[in-house]
Formats: structure tokens, C-alpha cells, sequence
């Protein structure tokens, strides 16, 4: 993703470089404690309610190429909101930023794709399967909802990194118009 990038920290701190931020973005976060900011990742996915609100629930994510993807039962909120309306927003705190992803949710349903974001999961400790077009597996995160699983990507569009360790910094990054 090429990008366009702008200081918004509003306090003389220098610029985020988007090297950094793009490391951190292709970087697998667990929940596992100890292992973020402040003690262990955790994503907040916000979509649109119907009358306009915000829904907002936590969710692991698993990154392919710095593209961030996630699970959700069909019946869920956010999944029935993803399908009236794919705008979304992912927060995630890191040790070095706290990033906030924007971009439009899009279910996955090509086999092999699906086959690559599960060996993902499975990589980091959850036994997913791929069950047709979505997945399953004994157990998931209770925002979820019941099996089987949508799988949905999210490619960044915009991405603000506002810095948690020294120097600090808040950068806006925009996607490139030629991509």
C-alpha cells in the first residue's frame, strides 16, 4: 500500500514513519496477557447499527500481508451491519501505537483464502476448520456468536498510529490514489 502521511499530533512530535506503523499492521497480535498494550491486544471492531449508532465488540484478528481479518456468526450484529453497510473501523493497542484501521469489511468465501486465514488461526492457537464457507471450531470468543463463522478481511484505507512510546507522535495515513 503506498501512502500519503500526515503529522496530527498537534505538539511539535516528528511523524510516525509508515515503515514502522506497516510492520506493526503485518504483525499477528494475540490476546495472550502480557503480550500488548496495555497488558495483552485486544481489537475493537465498530460497524453502523441501522439507526446510525455505533456497535463496537472486541475480536481477535489474524493478518495476511498487512491485510487484517476476523470471524463472526451470521447472525450477528456486526455481521448483519457489515452486509447493510461494510464501513467499519478496527482499534488495536499495541506496545508501540495504538493504530486505528479504516476500511470496508469484506466476507471471505474463496477456498483458498479461507484455507490460508485458518492455517493462520491455527498458527496462532485457535483449531479452526474451514466447514464450506465459513469455519468452525470447539470454541470462539463469545462475540462470535454460535458456528459456524463468517471470515471477513479489512483493507486498510486509512490508518492512524498515535505513538505509546518515545518520541511519541500522531501520523494519519491515507492509501495511495493509485492503489
Amino acid at each position: 500500500m503506498s501512502v500519503t502521511q500526515r503529522n496530527i499530533s498537534g505538539y511539535g512530535l516528528p511523524v510516525i514513519e509508515w515503515e514502522r506503523v506497516r510492520r506493526t499492521l503485518a504483525t499477528d497480535h494475540t490476546q495472550a496477557p502480557g503480550t500488548g498494550g496495555p497488558d495483552r491486544h485486544t481489537s475493537w471492531l465498530t460497524t453502523t447499527n441501522p439507526d446510525g449508532t455505533s456497535h463496537v465488540r472486541p475480536l481477535g484478528t489474524v493478518q495476511l500481508d498487512g491485510v487484517l481479518y476476523f470471524t463472526s456468526g451470521p447472525a450477528t450484529r456486526k455481521s448483519r451491519n457489515i452486509g447493510a453497510n461494510p464501513l467499519c473501523v478496527l482499534s488495536t493497542a499495541t506496545k508501540q501505537f495504538d493504530l486505528v484501521v479504516e476500511g470496508r469489511a469484506q466476507r471471505v468465501t474463496d477456498p483458498s483464502e479461507l484455507d490460508t486465514v485458518v492455517e493462520a488461526y491455527r498458527r496462532n492457537g485457535w483449531p479452526a476448520e474451514v466447514d464450506g464457507d465459513a469455519v468452525t471450531a470447539e470454541y470462539s470468543a463469545p462475540s462470535a456468536g454460535p458456528p459456524p463463522w463468517w471470515v471477513f478481511r479489512i483493507e486498510p484505507e486509512t490508518v492512524y498510529a498515535f505513538g505509546t512510546d518515545e518520541p511519541g507522535g500522531a501520523t494519519k495515513y491515507e492509501k495511495g490514489q493509485h492503489d
